[in-house]
């Protein structure tokens, strides 16, 4: 096995450690020495690929969010409308995984991948800035209020409520 692919295993084993960990007990209850020996992997190991337990989320958030980008970027254009449905789409295939956030807490771990996807970029005006930040925040906002609901709604019905409302 090599280097990377060692990396990998580590990473995924304290990945999954972790969630489960997560789902058992608050995010505060969970020490470092609990993952890593749930993960079977050193203290060491953690501290290699991790500063904290958060980056571990945003690292699996990440992650996701690049899996979704990566097959957006497979068809040519999409309207916003297809978009946001496939946005909801991710949501509700890993629906377990965000209520969890949800339920602990952790969703503004969410938040900050969306705003870092959606929100305003340095090279725009003020203006688009400024609409860029409303609307990344404001879909954040729905999105958190949609699963405090129980995500009820599927991600077309979604889309077709936020044209709505905007």
């Amino acid at each position: 096995m090599s280097n990377t692919e060692k990396n990998i295993h580590v990473k995924t084993q304290i990945t999954t450690a972790f969630l489960d960990l997560l789902g058992q007990k608050e995010f505060k209850d969970i020490s470092i020495s609990e993952i890593t020996s749930a993960a079977k992997v050193s203290r060491v190991s953690f501290y290699r690929n991790y500063g904290e337990k958060e980056d571990i989320l945003r690292t699996y958030i990440k992650q996701l969010f690049g899996a979704w980008r990566k097959d957006d970027n497979t068809i040519p254009e999409h309207s916003d409308s297809d978009n946001l449905r496939r946005l909801f789409g991710h949501l509700i295939e890993y629906k377990d995984f965000y209520l969890l956030l949800c339920k602990r807490n952790l969703l503004h771990l969410l938040k900050d991948i969306l705003v870092e996807i959606y929100g305003p970029k340095p090279e725009e005006s003020n203006f688009g800035a400024y609409t860029a930040a409303f609307l990344s925040y404001g879909l954040y906002g729905w999105i958190e209020e949609w699963f405090a609901r129980g995500m009820e709604e599927s991600a077309w019905e979604m889309t077709e409520l936020l044209k709505i409302g905007i």
